[in-house]
């Protein structure tokens, strides 16, 4: 069902969130869009302005290891300060009341983590860009590591000086193996719902856009609040194509699961 108008749709959304014992949201792009920090596919988004470097290109070729990292630290420049927005701090607090058992994120930006859900319980499909991991042996290192051996290397990637392998941010690549571990505690998650809450996200990118259907079959209600429509819309219990962080104002400091049911 299309929600009307923001009205019937706030008020609808929080008649269902009340309602529910366990609600699971899964967020996109468009949950930080407000924060500063462009999504991927729309006009204007970051695959507009440059074409994604495929896993398989970053192994093959120290040119394109020097290019990722040098979008990424442009990146940071521009989009590095950014904070949680309305719909994060939202989320916060309806994991503070314990409504929410975890978050389920396809982004890479940290910003779940930082409005005060616990690392653990922010499961990353795509993983975390602020901060790299060797291909080899996992050893983790910090981003100002990477820039400062880069600066001193006239602009050449660096690799593990452990192992020697290459050394990426912990993100998953086109072409890249999904990380088996998040997606089965995102599978459990699913299971265990009775509202799934998509919010931000487009749902073309799949394995991750079948978890809305998974939760759906498996008897759970669906919400997506997206701005533009989306292939699932038609299974929805409800849709919302309103502004993300006004939908999910009235949530932020709910402090306790009592006061959900009067947000």
């Amino acid at each position: 069902m299309l929600a009307p108008d923001l009205d019937s749709a706030v008020a609808r959304l929080q008649d269902m969130v009340g309602e529910a014992r366990v609600v699971l949201p899964f967020t996109g792009a468009g949950i930080s869009t407000e924060c500063g920090i462009p999504d991927f596919r729309s006009p204007g988004g970051i695959w507009t302005k440059n074409r994604p470097i495929p896993f398989d290109e970053f192994l093959a070729s120290q040119e394109a290891r020097n290019e990722s990292w040098r979008r990424r630290f442009a990146m940071g420049d521009e989009f590095g300060q950014a904070q949680p927005g309305r719909g994060h701090h939202a989320l916060a607090s309806l994991y503070r009341a314990g409504k929410v058992p975890a978050v389920v994120t396809q982004n890479i930006d940290n910003l779940h983590q930082a409005s005060g859900i616990a690392p653990d319980h922010v499961v990353e499909l795509h993983g975390n860009t602020t901060y790299a991991l060797c291909l080899d042996c996992e050893q983790r290192y910090d981003l100002s590591w990477v820039r400062s051996r880069m600066a001193a290397g006239n602009g050449c990637a660096p690799d593990c000086p452990t192992c020697g392998g290459f050394i990426k941010t912990a993100t998953i690549s086109f072409g890249q193996a999904m990380p088996d571990a998040a997606m089965r505690r995102a599978q459990d998650l699913t299971l265990s719902c009775d509202l799934f809450l998509a919010i931000g996200s487009s749902l073309v990118v799949w394995p991750a856009a079948g978890f809305p259907l998974m939760a759906k079959r498996n008897g759970a209600r669906l919400i997506i609040v997206n701005r533009e429509p989306t292939d699932v819309d038609d299974i929805a219990d409800l849709v919302v194509r309103e502004d993300i962080g006004t939908v999910f104002a009235p949530f932020v400091n709910c402090a306790s699961s009592t006061d959900v049911h009067r947000v």
